[in-house]
């Protein structure tokens, strides 16, 4: 097993699945499936979701919303999709511990190093949910600040796509495919990877980055097993 401990980034839009909006049941259902198959080959993991499926706040200031009221926003939109991933992951079997950047009575408890690695060591998916609990941060720069918190081995971006390419291949079919990175490469060919904030934390805390495609049913347990179906940035 190449990761014991990791940091699962999920975007909220990934959520949708075929859908406009929202959260598609199917793809909540093959998220917590593969998430099973990781937990019961041994790997601890811990869980931060985007809220884009239901609101953004980057986008709600488009919309004339207030920035801080914004990102407040779209923090609860996160803590909405947490909610749907614990109860299809405890649907499946599994102990969870939902723990939030916002505290929110009865839902979940504040986020705290020492609560998150008890409960990863007793066997639980830990969900972390209202970002850092600060607005002018994205669900990136939370996803870095507690997989540090954590001491994961690795954060495992899940997306629609397998990997990091030289452009975007859903506009570009020239695209070509890296299997790795430096961290100073990814900075240098401006391949938004994360956004600034999140990617400085992880270079600073020799934090591997892992993209990969999460829509493709079993490739979380490849990630873990070190098979190279995405991009390592290290």
């Amino acid at each position: 097993m190449k990761y014991r401990r990791i940091l699962l980034k999920l975007s909220g839009e990934a959520l949708m699945g075929t859908q406009a909006y929202g959260i598609s049941p199917e793809r909540l259902t093959q998220y917590a499936l593969d998430i099973k198959q990781v937990v019961q080959a041994g790997v601890e993991v811990a869980i931060v979701i985007g809220g884009g499926n239901i609101f953004r706040g980057m986008s709600g200031v488009a919309q004339g919303f207030d920035r801080v009221q914004g990102d407040y926003m779209g923090m609860l939109a996160t803590v909405i999709n947490s909610m749907a991933l614990q109860g299809e992951l405890e649907k499946q079997g599994l102990s969870t511990e939902l723990l939030g950047g916002l505290a929110i009575n009865p839902i979940c408890k504040p986020m705290s190093r020492r609560a998150a690695q008890q409960a990863l060591r007793e066997g639980r998916v830990v969900i972390i949910s209202g970002g850092s609990g600060n607005p002018f941060f994205t669900t990136d720069t939370a996803s870095a600040l507690r997989a540090v918190e954590i001491e994961a081995d690795a954060i495992l971006k899940g997306t629609r796509v397998d990997g990091i390419y030289t452009a975007d291949p859903e506009k570009d079919p020239s695209a070509t495919k890296y299997q790795s990175l430096t961290y100073q490469e990814a900075l240098n060919k401006q391949l938004k990877v994360m956004d600034l904030t999140a990617f400085a934390l992880c270079q600073e805390n020799k934090l591997p980055i892992y993209v990969f495609d999460m829509n493709k049913k079993g490739n979380l347990s490849k990630v873990v097993e070190g098979e190279p179906i995405g991009t390592l940035v290290s």
